[in-house]
């Protein structure tokens, strides 16, 4: 009991609950206790010293729950790698920590009352913002996320994010669990803002989309990871795509889509493989996760488009890499990527198929960069995120990358196709909505048709400049009541 009494304690326990209202758990409601919680440990702090060790275990709670999956793909070698079991997660978490002090310094050094909750939102979703781009980028469970629920609720409140985005979902839900530290006042506030958050959600389900009579494939083979390099494997890895490609244009399919790195052969520059598949789907369009190579050692993870056993119509090569899996960055002084890892590519693209409107691919976790994943000078009719989640499992990993990837088909109000190795495989529409799905570890062809699109959102055409300048507009305005106060 003595311990449960300590600030550091109840900030990692606070911590550790807050992670709760993230996908797939998705408990809304214990931020209504963990934020105010924490802000008032940050009231009390005595200095600086006690108040850095608080929000750094607030953050390292809730990043140690969040991210409890990364510990999966190491079990799936765990011959090899297992001393690395026990520190993969606490490692993540107690770097992703560290962000968590920058919201409450800067709410500590504010005035108690609405201009430290103020405050606190507005240096929050800046600090988040900043996660995005720091040390490659990790802007993963993300506040803003909790509100991608499965079913009716979720696709009402995610509607906000086609005006501010996911950080923008952040900074209101900051806002709506500080409201009842004021009591009545607060708590009508925070009502009131609810009702007129699920109101403009409404309103913007209601919005027609106009067919576009494409039906696509989602192949789902559920390749068991790390796959075997064997010719004998290989061979009945390719066979079952052929297999299950065939399946999908005899269902109906305009077009097959391959999860992440799902082909054994480097299919842009195999001609005799192109030619194999040509013999059994003709001159469809296949977009095919397969390995790029443009040089003695470079190496590619890229999405590769055929149309028949000719040269590849269109490729795109993933930019955003994930650190210590697919490359070594660069501030990091010892090598641990085996080899020289991926070349990135140079960025969004749009591709242009026949037959096919305008496609944004996306490979894996280039999903979660809200903001950065759209050519928006050549802007797409529709994405599409190939990935390979079977190296987590049965975890929470999966479902909140899934989750991600609806609030980026909102966002943009773009519909959204996506392939996972081992699910979970869906259409999304661009508000967001499931209209067919293949659930998580199953096997099978999805043929469902593309949803139309929405003309550019609010966000799509400004980006993070929205969520920014909300940010910034509510810091100014929560150190102009704190300076108000301090005179009276």
């Amino acid at each position: 009991m003595k311990r449960l009494k300590s600030p550091y304690w109840r900030a990692f326990l606070w911590g550790l609950a807050s992670a709760l209202a993230l996908p797939p758990v998705h408990l809304l409601p214990v931020l209504l206790i963990s934020i105010p919680a924490f802000l008032r440990l940050i009231g009390e702090a005595r200095g600086l010293k006690q108040l850095t060790l608080i929000a750094w275990l607030f953050g390292f709670g809730l990043n140690l729950a969040g991210l409890y999956w990364v510990t999966e793909p190491i079990l799936t070698e765990v011959d090899t790698f297992w001393w690395l079991v026990p520190f993969a997660d606490p490692l993540l978490a107690i770097a992703v920590a560290f962000y968590s002090i920058i919201p409450a310094v800067a709410a500590y050094c504010t005035k108690p009352g609405l201009a430290r909750l103020l405050v606190f939102a507005g240096v929050w979703v800046v600090s988040d913002m900043i996660r995005q781009f720091a040390f490659s980028g990790f802007p993963w469970n993300l506040w803003g996320t909790d509100w991608a629920v499965p079913g009716a609720f979720g696709d009402v409140f995610i509607q906000l994010a086609s005006l501010v985005g996911v950080h923008g979902l952040t900074l209101a839900t900051i806002l709506l669990a500080g409201m009842p530290m004021f009591g009545r006042r607060g708590l009508a506030a925070a009502l009131l803002g609810l009702a007129a958050w699920g109101g403009f959600g409404i309103a913007h389900l209601s919005t027609k989309l106009a067919p576009t009579g494409v039906n696509l494939a989602l192949l789902q083979p559920d390749f068991p990871v790390p796959g075997s390099f064997e010719r004998s494997a290989l061979l009945a890895r390719w066979q079952r795509l052929e297999t299950m490609s065939a399946a999908a244009l005899h269902a109906g399919a305009s077009a097959v889509i391959w999860p992440e790195a799902a082909s054994p052969w480097l299919l842009q520059s195999d001609a005799e493989a192109r030619a194999q598949l040509a013999s059994v789907t003709g001159t469809a369009p296949i977009l095919a996760g397969s390995i790029r190579m443009t040089g003695p050692d470079d190496y590619r993870n890229s999405l590769v488009v055929t149309e028949g056993p000719g040269p590849a119509v269109a490729y795109y090569d993933k930019w955003k890499l994930v650190p210590f899996g697919e490359y070594t960055p660069a501030w990091i002084p010892v090598k641990i990527t085996p080899g020289d890892g991926f070349t990135p590519g140079n960025g969004p693209t749009t591709l242009h198929i026949p037959g096919l409107p305008p496609v944004g691919p996306l490979i894996c976790y280039e999903a979660i960069f809200t903001g950065q994943i759209v050519d928006e000078a050549d802007r797409p009719a529709w994405l599409v995120n190939v990935t390979d989640d079977a190296w987590f499992g049965d975890t929470a990993g999966p479902r909140q990358h899934f989750a991600d990837a609806r609030l980026r088909a909102v966002e943009e109000g773009l519909p959204l196709a996506r392939d996972a190795n081992s699910g979970i495989s869906a259409m999304i529409d661009p508000f967001g909505r499931v209209t067919a799905s293949l659930g998580l570890n199953r096997d099978g062809v999805l043929v469902a048709p593309l949803p139309g699109a929405l003309p550019p959102t609010i966000y799509a055409r400004f980006g993070l400049k929205i969520p920014l300048i909300l940010s910034v507009l509510l810091i100014i305005t929560g150190l102009f009541l704190g300076r108000i106060r301090r005179l009276r």
